[in-house]
């Protein structure tokens, strides 16, 4: 079963979990909020996507820290995902397979859960 990692609260994962309703997939939601991951997982993530893709500058989160000032290399960037997970793209699917998605793009979820 798939794992859906996310806050009940974000657009794109409400999207996401629509879809993936609709298309009558089975997953396992993991909300930050109450589970939030640490530095292991973010690692086993970050073998499989790029620190950038993973790494949401656009969130609230992000400006209210204001670490866009801070000028983060990609250690700087991982430490600060492990202490705050609402810097994490959402959402992040963990695939049967090992595969991890990372944000919400509506054909390519239509792709891999509702045409196979």
């Amino acid at each position: 079963m798939i794992k859906v990692y996310g806050i009940k609260t974000c657009g794109s994962v409400k999207k996401a979990l629509k879809l993936l309703n609709e298309c009558g997939v089975e997953y396992e939601f993991v909300d930050f909020k109450k589970e939030p991951v640490g530095c292991d997982k973010i690692d086993s993530w970050l073998k499989k996507v790029s620190i950038d893709k993973l790494f949401n500058t656009k969130g609230t989160k992000y400006r209210q820290l204001k670490l866009k000032e801070l000028n983060l290399d990609e250690n700087g960037k991982r430490e600060w995902l492990c202490k705050e997970n609402l810097l994490i793209k959402r959402p992040v699917i963990e695939l049967d397979n090992g595969e991890v998605i990372v944000g919400f793009d509506e054909e390519l979820y239509k792709k891999e859960f509702c045409d196979a």
